[in-house]
């Protein structure tokens, strides 16, 4: 029996696992971890794996899950509404950057036929690394991430007519135009499918399977229309991504969608950390050490170059400074299906062997670099807005109209685009708070506009911004952005503006809570925290467990995970009463005809007789808050007591004897 194949899987798993562990310490992101896996198993290196293809069959289907799960992120409604920034976005982006490094190859005497496709192969990006990174940072849907997902999908689409090139350009027996016009043809086909697949065929074939209440017919299902599209894709010249994609479109507005991606969501991940291990395997070390000045130049000026490029593209589509570095940034790598032309175009000789192998240090050093200038994209978008730069580069060239507001004071600031903002800014306006909420995603500020909502367009970051919703003289700023850098530098900026404002922060996780009070928060709010306290009180309470012991097991949970933060939370602070199981405040009704009629507190000696102390007395229309000795009681009161159970029952059989038995 052959295990060399399982032996392959148990070392990159191995190996993975004890190189993120390290990384993960350092807050390294586990892609670069996988490429390091790669590079040091990898034929180059260490040799530790045997069967390389095998890795890469892996990877193949790591790339297709991860490319349904993104399908099922969006929708044929929302490729709709970015077909702008597909179509024109996408030709200009691959355009210009094909035809920037055409001239730049030439320089480095590579023939036409090589130089044009070293342009293509440099105008590609990395779908699988790029969309995975957005989706971790719930980036997919965002102002930018609509635009750079946009580009990224023409450049799939580009893949089967880039084949035919470079089968013509090695002067293969190939009829262009011919060819072209029948790969037209399957694409509309596959498209068309897609539309008819999501809108009728489906939903009905999903509702079936899922009447039958058996889990696993139903991911089996599920498996079999992901497989089953991607390969109908691959037959018809298109890469089994893109049919992946177009599979999770189709499943996309299913009312079971959720419950699939969450299935596919660890499977994905294992399967596509596979990917980016065959990545790593590509990198010959030998070749950078020999050559490394050359290959650190190249990588600079790739990374360089696309970004410009790529946030240029983002620029004229209409993305204010940030929304254009962002871009720029994302796209400033190489992408997958390049190593698949290069491969092809190494084989048929169009690229010279230093050229390819100069070519493959080049990419996968730029795929290395991406998680770490997603990460310190912030910090260059701050820096880089300090810079004494035009309006038309910070605000876009096509800017919002602005709005001006007649100054405010003591109102309400929202700031964020997530649906919890926008409810907040609706229940505000329903009951007449006045409020200004600032969003940074100008179709969501259109809508809110024409609904005659009060909004301003712009990153709260910008001191500016919050200038404009004159968060200087409100009295509570509502931040629900989310992540934590830019939560945190909002934060900092309002209270430079404003000392007394009760600054409310949203935050996705307990980790981050004690970050934000530190720059300045008043209360932040643990959202998958209080997400998780909400069931629990709801579970507790259909176990008819009584509302006392409930709050004295949820303030619990509060002190664990808060700690000395609970005390910051208005809404939800600890009582002394949390801690006595046994204490309750109670109502006792004095009897028109009682003895303690006439009676002072003094007098009746209650809390010697009974145990229980008197809170207030309520008497008529008059509460009497913590009576003195010589209160006189009167019948008809209502006495609120305190006291345990026992003590209670004592003290309402004393209040209420009879004159005549007395």
């Amino acid at each position: 029996m052959e295990l060399s194949f399982l032996k392959d899987i148990v070392i990159i798993f191995a190996l993975s696992t004890l190189v993120n562990l390290i990384f993960t310490k350092f807050r390294i992101p586990t892609i670069a971890g996988y490429l390091l896996t790669g590079i040091i198993a990898g034929p180059h290196l260490l040799s530790l794996v045997n069967d390389a293809h095998n890795i890469e069959m892996l990877a193949e289907i790591g790339v297709v899950f991860l490319l349904f799960t993104i399908g099922m992120e969006f929708s044929l409604k929302h490729i709709m509404k970015i077909r702008k920034i597909v179509f024109l976005g996408g030709f200009m982006q691959v355009t210009i950057t094909a035809a920037v490094f055409y001239l730049a190859s030439r320089f480095f005497d590579i023939s036409r036929e090589g130089a044009l496709l070293f342009g293509f192969l440099m105008a590609l990006s990395s779908s699988a690394l790029v969309l995975k990174i957005l989706q971790e940072r719930s980036e997919v849907t965002s102002n930018y991430g609509r635009t750079v997902v946009g580009i990224l999908i023409f450049q799939d689409l580009l893949l089967a007519p880039l084949l035919l090139l470079t089968d013509l350009l090695a002067q293969t027996n190939v009829n262009f135009a011919t060819e072209f016009l029948i790969l037209t043809a399957k694409v509309a086909a596959i498209i068309g499918l897609a539309y008819a697949g999501n809108k009728w065929l489906l939903p009905k074939l999903l509702t079936i399977i899922a009447s039958a209440k058996n889990q696993e017919l139903f991911m089996i299902s599920i498996f079999l229309i992901c497989f089953a599209i991607a390969l109908l894709s691959f037959e018809l010249g298109m890469s089994l991504a893109f049919g992946a994609f177009l599979a999770g479109l189709m499943i996309s507005e299913s009312e079971y969608s959720h419950n699939i991606f969450g299935n596919f969501y660890t499977i994905k991940d294992v399967f596509s950390s596979f990917f980016f291990v065959s990545i790593g395997m590509l990198f010959d070390v030998h070749f950078v050490m020999d050559n490394w000045v050359l290959v650190m130049v190249c990588f600079l000026l790739v990374i360089t170059l696309k970004s410009f490029i790529a946030g240029g593209t983002g620029f004229i589509l209409g993305h204010t400074l940030k929304g254009t570095i962002l871009t720029g940034l994302a796209l400033s790598q190489v992408g997958e299906f390049s190593f698949i032309l290069a491969s092809i175009g190494f084989g048929n000789g169009i690229l010279p062997g230093f050229y390819y192998h100069l070519f493959l240090a080049v990419a996968v050093l730029s795929m290395g670099m991406t998680p770490f200038l997603f990460y310190f994209s912030p910090w260059l978008v701050e820096t880089i807005s300090k810079l004494p730069l035009p309006a038309v580069m910070r605000n876009g060239l096509f800017p919002l109209k602005e709005l001006t507001l007649p100054p405010f004071s003591n109102h309400l600031v929202i700031i964020g685009k997530d649906p919890s903002a926008l409810k907040l800014s609706l229940m505000a306006k329903y009951n007449d708070i006045r409020h200004i909420s600032i969003i940074f995603d100008p179709n969501i500020v259109h809508q809110k506009m024409s609904e005659g909502d009060t909004v301003i367009y712009g990153d709260a970051v910008n001191e500016p911004v919050l200038k404009k919703a004159y968060a200087e003289n409100a009295d509570v700023v509502v931040i629900s952005v989310g992540s934590l850098i830019p939560s945190m530098a909002i934060v900092e900026k309002v209270r430079k503006i404003n000392n007394s404002a009760y600054i409310l922060v949203r935050s996705t996780t307990v980790t981050n809570v004690e970050q934000l009070y530190k720059v300045g928060a008043d209360e932040v709010i643990p959202e998958k925290l209080e997400i998780a306290i909400d069931m629990m009180n709801r579970i507790l309470t259909k176990r008819h467990m009584p509302h006392k012991e409930i709050s004295r097991i949820i303030t619990g949970i509060r002190n664990r995970s808060l700690g000395a933060y609970t005390e910051k939370d208005l809404v939800n602070k600890p009582s002394i009463f949390d801690e006595f199981q046994n204490m309750n405040i109670s109502v006792i009704n004095i009897g028109t005809n009682s003895s303690a009629d006439g009676m002072t507190l003094i007098g009746l000696d209650l809390r010697r007789k009974t145990g229980v102390t008197i809170l207030a007395i309520k008497r008529g229309q008059e509460i009497i808050e913590h009576p003195a000795p010589d209160t006189v009681l009167e019948g008809g009161d209502i006495a609120y007591v305190i006291g345990e159970p026992d003590q209670v029952k004592q003290a309402e059989a004393l209040l209420n004897i009879s004159r005549h038995s007395a």
